[in-house]
């Protein structure tokens, strides 16, 4: 697409007031708190122009496949869903923003432990939603499509945790797009409070090869002493252009542990704020992408350190084939009365082919004295050494390269204390070697 046709795209495309309206009619009943700040969030994302490439957030990332045209909010389709293949202790499957499945096993909750839906919980647990719904504002460059989000979002998960409780198996949540051109609008909230502990399981999948456009986003809150693991694997068709955005809050002494697996897309871009918020606060964020074709991948962070003695782990990890391409931006903030704060990250891109390209911006950016705060960025390929070894015994390039990919990637992978969810990871990663 010329740059001239570029700016002549509508910033609306397919989402116009008038599908707008129509999708306010559909929810109509929701609570009056919700359909207003539905309609606040219609404003701001018609008010405000497609990125440019001026844009220093969007840099190196392409814009002029932005295209917001085409799409539909399909109905939902009848659809045979794998399940997951995780002992689980509650399970909720979305299939073009509606239920499909219910919490499947919700037996196994113990006593208090809320999983639901979106739409459900606004009526019975309205004031715990007001609360934690989308309440960080978006602050990495995508404000236009987490209001789009905000504004055509129908239905999603809620998962609330209440004092003190542990969830004993992972909580599984997943969101289809089916039928090509579907428009998607995936969310999941997870509240734990004061010292309880839950894993949850987000993955993201199309039926069918479609060009899907998918705009999501999941809220983590951790309360006082809690501790939340949350995996999301992004597996869209090859044609679906996806954004996700991620809000994480740290409070005293708490934990949380992401982990986000990006597979699929022609154009994915993950946006993730992570916010420690009191002292002790503890955030892992983990990210693993397998990129290849001529997919692009643009990942965006911010870790945000508000309190004393807080600490900060980022690592993602890509893996780059034929002419694919990724994006990192990541930023560390330490407000100036964040003194002894522990901030780590790190982007490490392996290239596999000689066409792929990484684009890797890793920052700093502190106003108190006495922290401790680390970045950096490498890219590297593949060892010729390594490369020989493997030939050597018979070993073909495809099988070399899942075999190195799989070596770069198990320092992740091996984060996470559940085996059933790491071989469940490693399943995913091994089918983008087999196409």
């Amino acid at each position: 697409m010329s740059s001239s046709t570029a700016t002549t795209r509508s910033p609306l495309g397919a989402f116009t007031p008038d599908l707008f309206a129509s999708h306010l009619a559909s929810v109509a009943a929701a609570p009056p708190w919700w359909l207003e700040k539905k309609r606040a969030a219609y404003e701001t994302f018609a008010g405000r122009p497609l990125p440019k490439r001026t844009d220093e957030s969007w840099r190196f990332s392409s814009i002029a496949t932005l295209a917001l045209d085409c799409f539909a909010l399909t109905p939902p389709a009848r659809t045979a869903v794998a399940p997951y293949p995780v002992d689980s202790a509650a399970s909720l499957t979305f299939v073009n923003n509606t239920l499909l499945r219910g919490a499947g096993s919700a037996a196994r909750l113990p006593a208090g432990v809320v999983v639901t839906t979106l739409a459900d919980a606004a009526v019975r647990h309205g004031d715990i939603l007001r609360q934690h719904f989308m309440a960080q504002p978006q602050k990495l460059g995508s404000e236009k499509f987490a209001a789009l989000h905000a504004a055509f979002v129908q239905d999603g998960a809620f998962i609330y945790v209440p004092r003190g409780v542990e969830v004993p198996a992972p909580i599984l949540v997943l969101h289809v797009a089916a039928g090509d051109r579907a428009a998607v609008f995936p969310h999941t909230l997870v509240i734990a409070e004061d010292n309880a502990k839950v894993c949850v399981v987000d993955t993201f999948t199309s039926e069918g090869p479609g060009a899907h456009f998918a705009c999501g986003a999941n809220d983590l809150f951790a309360g006082h002493g809690a501790q939340i693991t949350y995996v999301g694997a992004q597996a869209w068709s090859r044609e679906t252009l996806s954004f996700q955005f991620n809000s994480t809050v740290v409070r005293r002494d708490a934990r949380v542990q992401s982990l986000n697996l990006h597979l699929g897309g022609r154009q994915a871009r993950h946006e993730s704020l992570s916010q420690l918020q009191a002292p002790g606060a503890f955030s892992e964020m983990l990210a693993l992408t397998v990129a290849s074709g001529t997919q692009e991948f643009d990942q965006r962070t911010l870790q945000i350190h508000q309190a004393p003695n807080t600490k900060s782990d980022l690592l993602y990890k890509n893996a780059l084939r034929d002419r694919a391409k990724t994006i990192f931006s990541g930023l560390i903030v330490v407000d100036p009365d964040a003194q002894k704060t522990d901030a780590y990250q790190s982007n490490r891109n392996l290239m596999l082919s000689e066409e792929a390209e990484a684009n890797s911006l890793p920052g700093l950016e502190i106003q108190a004295n006495d922290v401790r705060c680390t970045h950096g960025a490498t890219s590297s390929r593949i060892d010729p050494e390594q490369e020989f070894y493997l030939q050597s015994r018979g070993i073909g390039q495809a099988a070399a390269d899942e075999l190195l990919t799989f070596g770069f990637f198990e320092e992740v992978i091996a984060r996470l204390d559940r085996e059933p969810l790491q071989a469940a990871l490693r399943g995913l990663i091994q089918t983008q070697f087999k196409r």
